[in-house]
């Protein structure tokens, strides 16, 4: 019995990747990776260091020593020196690699493992770092966009709070001798503050359980499938997470094929990329395309193709570039997720500011409309 230990997106792959090493698997169990650790070793900047020091002579062995000595954190560097250990032992750079999934992802252990083919490692690590900060712009581009808005609705939020917490228990001590019949939106607004001043602890205790159960239910990975489901189907956004996902996916696709990567080997490492319900299509599209269907009919049999983006598809075909039209599908979509970013912005930031000065103006109004009607009574 031989214990393997294997990159993959999920178990089934794992197994089928132990198949194609020879071996009959019996099972396979997922390591839990701590996403913390996972995160803290920076992959960019290895790769960055390391293409600089392969293109200034270095051989690879002595390239890692470098990298590990000058490193002193002390994740990083148990990484470099089990790195090392594996390369000592005369294993190669992707398999070495591979014996540590919680830093190096299955892509780039993808990316490596086609250079050894070709000996072409420095430029399989620089199409790795242009993959990595073209996939970084839209992200970027997302939260710069979102974070006005988050900034906005907080604000807004808070003083909502503050009046429907403060301000409005405040008058409803007034307002609750005065004997006048008031305004019946007067009467509810003023009768949750008197609520709130009765129950305040307790609201507080409830709003902040409330607030706990939420972030816990968002933490759990079903409540956040659930939750990407929901957002799928909502119809303009729904296209444009389709659009993104395709772009992602065309992007990582292109790359490993420019690199070498086996179409069937190159779905099977971009699988995870997509959402669960592509991932079905890509399944269906690596069988067509083991049958002898060409790429780009496969992909449009399944779904995973646009009109623009299968016709540039077969374009690359019969240019046998289909790795550069990949790549360049996925410009044209991330250049056109831009656009709808910046339109969607400047559309959704000013309905959200009427719509909080709306809330505010009539929470005051209703307030002050019972000292309106006094005074034009005095009158």
């Amino acid at each position: 019995m031989v214990l393997l230990n294997i990159a993959a997106m999920h178990v089934e792959d794992a197994l089928s990747q132990a198949k194609s090493r020879g071996y009959t698997p019996i099972s396979a169990v997922a390591s839990q990776v701590s996403g913390r650790r996972a995160q803290s070793f920076p992959l960019i900047l290895f790769s960055q260091e390391l293409l600089a020091l392969l293109e200034a002579g270095l051989n690879l062995v002595e390239a890692i020593e470098t990298l590990a000595v000058k490193d002193d954190r002390s994740n990083s560097k148990a990484i470099l020196d089990q790195l090392l250990q594996a390369l000592y032992q005369g294993q190669t750079f992707s398999a070495s690699l591979e014996q540590q999934p919680q830093a190096f992802p299955l892509l780039f252990v993808a990316t490596v493992k086609a250079s050894e083919k070709t000996g072409d490692l420095p430029q399989a690590l620089s199409r790795y770092i242009s993959y990595e900060l073209q996939i970084g712009l839209l992200k970027k581009k997302i939260v710069s966009a979102s974070i006005y808005p988050i900034l906005l609705m907080a604000v807004g939020g808070l003083v909502i709070l503050f009046l429907l917490g403060f301000v409005v228990p405040k008058f409803s001590r007034i307002y609750e001798g005065t004997g006048g019949e008031l305004p019946f939106l007067s009467q509810v607004l003023l009768a949750w503050g008197v609520f709130l001043e009765n129950h305040g602890i307790a609201m507080m205790v409830a709003s902040a359980l409330a607030l706990a159960a939420l972030f816990f239910g968002v933490s759990q990975p079903g409540v956040r499938k659930w939750l990407a489901k929901q957002l799928w189907k909502i119809p303009a956004l729904g296209d444009r997470l389709r659009v993104y996902q395709l772009a992602r996916f065309y992007r990582t696709l292109g790359m490993l094929l420019k690199g070498g990567t086996p179409i069937l080997m190159a779905l099977q490492s971009v699988s995870g990329l997509l959402d669960s319900a592509l991932q079905s299509s890509m399944k269906l599209a690596a069988s067509a395309i083991s049958e002898g269907l060409p790429i780009s009919e496969a992909l449009d049999k399944t779904g995973l193709t646009t009109p623009v983006a299968l016709r540039m598809l077969a374009v690359g075909e019969r240019g046998g570039n289909i790795g550069d039209m990949m790549e360049r599908v996925a410009g044209f979509y991330d250049d056109e997720l831009s656009r709808w970013i910046d339109w969607f912005t400047r559309l959704f930031e000013p309905i959200l500011m009427l719509m909080i000065g709306l809330v505010i103006g009539v929470v005051v109004l209703l307030l002050y409309m019972p000292i309106f009607e006094l005074a034009g009574n005095i009158q």
